[in-house]
């Protein structure tokens, strides 16, 4: 990598002009299904930086997502920064920013990081670094499982809101995660018929739904057992995992119904109906054999991914995180879904989730350290140097 441009790029990011902008967004609320004014605001940003926005309404007309085309008029690539605006469904804490860090919603996960890459947009126009292709920035709602359903992401995907390849910058920093597993949500409710009824009062053979509920948990932890063989050498091993079961309004009630919630994940793409498949037999077995009546949501995240290493962008990111930091990144996997999953499913390219080593997603402590902002926006400039310029541009 020219040592000219990486040290231009370097210094034209501007840690107060990040840090304003990251400031900005945390300080809107925004949980899933709502963030249409943080997009406005992001909008409004990205205007007054002087760039071209378009407002797509992608499936979503409470909250239009945001995107700005940037081409540097000369052939090559396009990288794409994507990211999410919405938050999870917790009280709101206002922004601070105390002894180099940020706090607040949305501080780690993930509006930190989108001031970054929007940092690393103003940075390759100002030095007119980008020799080549160009960079699509995409910020959306519905991210956030199980408030949102990825529909606005899918929207975009559907038109054409995609790039050769894509970066996103959640909470991941300390590997390349060229591989992950997919994942699926599951609701399961155990009915009988009849009423709640005191236990010493209750007819003979009254099925037992929270038995039955009970012996769920256990088959699904006889499932992870053998689902333990199903390996990948970045992405792990499937499982089951229950983490939740809620039965009964008081200790000596026969309740009528059982919930027992929680994930199966996957690490061999495009299993998705096997999988399902094989949780509906599960089921249906369970409900036979103890006289309940079963149903059940499975809401898939995303599905299993893997990414080539000869890939171009791998080469481009490590390049980049070698300048930035001495080395690269060992690699490893993703240990969450997140948008790359569905960009790779669905729209067949590469992703990569790299962000700052941000503390507190999904808590009301959430923070992410200033130092580590401003490296994530030298990563993704530096990166879209390498990768947006082809051979010939």
């Amino acid at each position: 990598m020219d040592k000219d441009v990486v040290a231009q790029i370097r210094q034209a990011v501007d840690e107060q002009r990040l840090v304003d902008t990251a400031m900005k967004l945390i300080a809107v609320p925004s949980p899933t299904r709502s963030a249409g004014a943080v997009a406005d605001c992001l909008a409004q940003i990205l205007d007054a930086d002087g760039f071209t926005v378009e407002r797509p309404v992608a499936d979503w007309p409470e909250a239009p997502a945001v995107a700005v085309r940037f081409d540097s008029g000369r052939p090559g690539r396009v990288l794409q920064f994507d990211g999410h605006l919405d938050t999870v469904h917790l009280p709101f804490v206002p922004p601070r920013h105390e002894q180099g860090c940020l706090y607040g919603s949305g501080s780690s996960d993930m509006k930190g990081g989108i001031a970054a890459f929007v940092e690393a947009l103003r940075v390759l126009r100002d030095t007119d670094a980008l020799r080549g292709g160009g960079i699509l920035l995409t910020a959306h709602d519905h991210h956030e499982g199980p408030w949102g359903d990825r529909r606005q992401l899918y929207a975009l995907i559907r038109e054409g809101y995609t790039g050769d390849a894509v970066m996103l910058p959640e909470y991941l920093a300390d590997r390349l995660p060229v591989a992950g597993r997919g994942m699926g949500i599951f609701e399961v409710r155990i009915r009988r018929d009849g009423v709640p009824v005191h236990e010493v009062l209750q007819p003979a053979g009254n099925p037992d739904v929270l038995g039955a509920g009970a012996q769920l948990v256990v088959s699904c932890q006889q499932l992870a057992k053998r689902l333990a063989h199903n390996t990948h050498e970045y992405a792990g091993c499937d499982t089951a995992f229950v983490g939740r079961i809620q039965s009964g309004e008081i200790y000596n009630q026969s309740p009528v119904e059982c919930v027992v919630h929680g994930t199966r994940r996957w690490v061999t793409p495009g299993t998705i109906d096997a999988v399902r498949a094989e949780f509906d037999n599960l089921l249906q077995a369970l409900a036979a054999s103890r006289g309940v009546d079963i149903d059940f949501d499975f809401e898939v995240q995303g599905d299993a991914f893997s990414i080539d290493l000869e890939d171009p962008l791998v080469e481009a990111f490590q390049g980049a995180h070698t300048e930035c930091t001495g080395a690269p990144l060992p690699l490893g996997c993703k240990p969450f879904v997140d948008d790359g999953n569905s960009f790779a499913q669905l729209a067949g390219i590469p992703a990569l989730t790299h962000g700052p080593a941000a503390t507190g997603a999904h808590t009301l402590s959430e923070q992410v350290p200033v130092p580590e902002l401003v490296r994530v926006a030298q990563v993704y400039a530096l990166t879209a140097v390498c990768y947006c310029s082809t051979a010939g541009a």
